[in-house]
C-alpha cells in the first residue's frame, strides 16, 4: 500500500526533531541589522533586509564552505552581550517551535562570544536564558518544544578540554552535550582527546562534526578514538560504500557505522551550499536511508542555508519521494539518537510524535 504522500501543509503540521543546529547559524535577518544598529558595527554587507537576508545564503555557482563561513563574522560580531545573546537564543527556539519542531539541540561555541568581556559561564547561562523565554513563548502561541543545547569546541583552538568541562558544569541546567566543530581538514579530532575523555568519565554525551569537508580518516578517528556517539554530517561515509551492480558493498568502516546504529546528524541544503554535495538529487541521504543507515534530517544553518526544517523536508521529499512514513522513520530516528533521558525520550516519542503522525493520517 502507497504511503501517504507530503504536501507542504502535511510537513507543516507534523512533529519534527532537529539535532544539528548552530546558534549563530539560525538568527533573524532582521535582527542582525537592529543588534548591529545597536552596536555600531558597521561590517554588514549591506543594510537592506531583503539584501542581507539573501548576501547570507551562500548558494550561487562555486560557492563552497569559505565562502559559507563568511556569514559567521557577523552573526557572532552581533553576539557579544548577555542581552544579544538571550534574545537570538529565544528567537531561535520560537522560529523552531512555529515550524513544528518538538524537540531540537542547539549547539554554539562560548569561546566566540568573549569579545565584549563575558565570561564563558555567563555566555552559558545567557544561551540558557533565551531558550527559557523563547520555550515560554512559544507555549503562549500554542506551540510546544523542548530546546536544549550542545557546547562546542572550536578544533582550530586549544580550549576543548575547557569547554568539556564547561559542558560537565551545566549538564544538569540544559546542556545536553559536548562538540568539536571547525575546519576538519588539518585538525584531526585526536587533537583533542583529553576533551573527549574528560566526556567519557563523566558519563556524557558527546557528537562530533566529521565526515562533512573531510573524508573516511575524520569518521574513523572520531569514531575509533574519541568514541562518538553520534557524527555531525558524516555523509562522506558514502565513500566506503562500493555500487556493485544491482546491490551496495559497504566497507568494513561503512558497516561498523550502520551496525553500531551511530546516528548520522545529515544536513543536505547546506552541504549542497559547502560544495559536500552538488544537488540535492545527488545527496547520498536517500542512499544512506535506503541502506538503513541510521539518518537524522537537520538545517545545520537555517539563515545561511536560507531554510526551515519544513522546507528541507520538502525538499527532500521532491527529490526522493518520500512520504509520511519516510518523514516519520527519520523524526524518529532522531528521536532515538537524541542526549535525551531515555524515560523523557521515550514519553515523547509516544505521546508527541507517534500520536502527531498518526493524527495526519487520519485527517
Amino acid at each position: 500500500m502507497p504511503g501517504v504522500p507530503l504536501t507542504r501543509e502535511l510537513i507543516q503540521k507534523a512533529p519534527k526533531v532537529v539535532l544539528h543546529e548552530h546558534l549563530d547559524g539560525g538568527l533573524r535577518p532582521s535582527t542582525v541589522l537592529e543588534l548591529a544598529h545597536e552596536i555600531g558595527y558597521r561590517g554588514l554587507p549591506t543594510n537592506d533586509p531583503d539584501e542581507l537576508r539573501d548576501w547570507f545564503v551562500a548558494d550561487t555557482p562555486g560557492s563552497d564552505l569559505v565562502r559559507y563561513l563568511e556569514g559567521f563574522s557577523h552573526t557572532t560580531a552581533v553576539m557579544q552581550t548577555k542581552d544579544q545573546i538571550e534574545r537570538v537564543a529565544s528567537e531561535g527556539a520560537i522560529d523552531l517551535a512555529r515550524d513544528g519542531v518538538v524537540y531540537a539541540e542547539i549547539r554554539f561555541a562560548p569561546e566566540l562570544h568573549t569579545g565584549r568581556g563575558l565570561t564563558l559561564e555567563q555566555i552559558v547561562e545567557a544561551v540558557l536564558t533565551g531558550f527559557n523565554h523563547g520555550v515560554q513563548q512559544a507555549a503562549l502561541e500554542g506551540h510546544t518544544i523542548i530546546v536544549r543545547t550542545i557546547l562546542s569546541a572550536m578544533r582550530q583552538n586549544n580550549r576543548s578540554e575547557e569547554i568539556a568541562r564547561l559542558a560537565v558544569t551545566f549538564r544538569d541546567a540544559g546542556v545536553c552535550g559536548f562538540d568539536i566543530a571547525g575546519p576538519e581538514d588539518g585538525f584531526p579530532p585526536t587533537e583533542h582527546l583529553s576533551a573527549f575523555h574528560l566526556i567519557q568519565r563523566e558519563n556524557f554525551h558527546m557528537t562530533v562534526h566529521a565526515g562533512e569537508a573531510f573524508g573516511l580518516p575524520s569518521i574513523w578517528e572520531a569514531v575509533q578514538f574519541c568514541d562518538a556517539e553520534r557524527l555531525g554530517h558524516g555523509v562522506r561515509i558514502v565513500d566506503d560504500i562500493t555500487r556493485v551492480g544491482e546491490h551496495y558493498e559497504l566497507g568494513r568502516l561503512a558497516s561498523y557505522i550502520r551496525d553500531r546504529r551511530i546516528p548520522l546528524e545529515v544536513c543536505p541544503t547546506s552541504n549542497v551550499h559547502t560544495g559536500a554535495a552538488s544537488s540535492i538529487a545527488t545527496h547520498p541521504i536517500e542512499l544512506l536511508r535506503q541502506l538503513r543507515f541510521r539518518v537524522t534530517l537537520n538545517t545545520d544553518n537555517r539563515l545561511m542555508s536560507g531554510i526551515t526544517m519544513s522546507s528541507e523536508f520538502a525538499a527532500c521529499a521532491a527529490a526522493f519521494n518520500w512520504t509520511l512514513d519516510d518523514m516519520e522513520w527519520l523524526t524518529l530516528n532522531a528521536a532515538k539518537s537524541s542526549f535525551f533521558q531515555f524515560d523523557q525520550r521515550l514519553a515523547m516519542i509516544n505521546t508527541v510524535i507517534k500520536p502527531g503522525y498518526a493524527a495526519l493520517r487520519r485527517a
